[in-house]
């Protein structure tokens, strides 16, 4: 049987390799893949041919892409991985290339890929395509978030200092503005990167947690949690959580932020994290983005 993990390596080995017009037979027919982060709002396709399309019409014809530096996270559910890798980035147009990291959930039933949520680097390819501008344009246009509802919160696990409640302590301390007590989930060597934000150090102690969150506080954002889904890695010391800060900034303006962070916890403690967040839907609502382009232009 063609499990995750092969169809995983079949779907980006066929990107590098550019058979663009193959990869589509990967994925059922009634496929859903989604795309959380992209600009202005998130994407979703929906079945093969849509895909199809996509993969010949929009990929094909725009960048060469060769990856590399793959980690796969198995998890406790046999349909579903997670993979965290790098692409070599190549602007077909400009010939300008960049390093850009991605983030994918797959599932797959009956040797085909069902439904995936895919995390890209959309900044760093736009800006190897000289295509920032249009970034720039495609949030002036876009029409304001809407509020839907907030999911309840789910039960809080019974150990806080398991994977899964130290989880929940991080995200929902977010929410709930207990910036203070949040760098304390880290061990006091730690490694956290946020791998979509260009520029961003690798925060490795309390202190530098502590600066980070500061930030967060002095920025008077008004923040909801929501969508939240972990996935058990197979590691026992690995989760994988997907969620949406949904609020308004000090301002008053409304955003949706997606995340995916990828976290190794032990002893109740985040020692690494690769944090990738939607930073330019962030940029766009506090007014931010010239600043988040120049990173990546000037």
């Amino acid at each position: 049987m063609t499990t995750p993990r092969d169809l995983f390596d079949q779907l980006s080995t066929g990107i590098s390799e550019g058979r663009f017009t193959d990869l589509a037979q990967l994925y059922t027919e009634d496929t859903v893949v989604e795309h959380p982060t992209a600009v202005p709002r998130p994407g979703r396709l929906e079945g093969r041919t849509a895909l199809h399309d996509r993969f010949v019409n929009g990929l094909g014809g725009t960048l060469r892409l060769n990856r590399h530096d793959v980690t796969i996270h198995e998890t406790a559910d046999p349909e579903v991985i997670v993979a965290e890798y790098q692409y070599t980035a190549e602007s077909r147009q400009t010939g300008r290339t960049a390093e850009t990291a991605n983030i994918q959930v797959l599932r797959a039933r009956d040797g085909l890929l069902t439904h995936t949520r895919d995390y890209h680097d959309y900044l760093q390819l736009a800006a190897i395509q000289n295509a920032t501008a249009a970034v720039t344009e495609a949030y002036a246009k876009a029409p304001a978030y809407k509020p839907h509802p907030i999911a309840p919160r789910p039960a809080a696990p019974v150990s806080p200092t398991s994977r899964e409640g130290v989880f929940h302590q991080l995200v929902f301390g977010v929410a709930d503005g207990r910036w203070s007590e949040l760098p304390d989930l880290y061990a006091a060597k730690t490694d956290v990167r946020h791998p979509f934000l260009p520029g961003a150090p690798i925060l490795r102690t309390r202190d530098d947690l502590r600066a980070h969150f500061t930030a967060g506080a002095a920025a008077g954002f008004r923040i909801e949690v929501t969508d939240l889904v972990l996935h058990l890695s197979t590691d026992p010391e690995v989760v994988i959580g997907e969620s949406a800060y949904i609020g308004e900034t000090s301002s008053g303006t409304p955003f949706q932020v997606n995340n995916i962070f990828a976290m190794r916890i032990r002893e109740g403690q985040i020692i690494e994290s690769r944090d990738y967040g939607d930073h330019l839907a962030l940029a766009a609502a506090t007014g931010r983005l010239p600043e988040l382009i120049a990173r990546v232009t000037g």
